[in-house]
């Protein structure tokens, strides 16, 4: 999933989509133990795309949080 895609999702949306990369990337392991992965490279890509929902989740995190302290600062100073 593209960056813009995933920056308009909600942070409940992104914590659901990274843990479908998770469950995918668990479920990748299990075949690549058994020898049954067709696509090693997948693997790679889910770790990535998990990174980028996790740094995004982060952002928006620090966004709110810094909303809220704006938010609650006097208007007098």
């Amino acid at each position: 999933m593209k960056i813009e895609e995933l920056r308009q999702m909600t942070p409940d949306q992104l914590k659901d989509e990274l843990l479908n990369y998770k469950k995918e990337q668990f479920n990748l392991r299990f075949q690549a133990a058994s020898g049954e992965v067709q696509n090693t490279a997948r693997m790679r890509d889910l770790r990535r795309a998990a990174a980028r929902v996790k740094t995004l989740l982060n952002e928006k995190a620090i966004a709110a949080a810094k909303g809220a302290a704006e938010a609650a600062e006097p208007a007098g100073e």
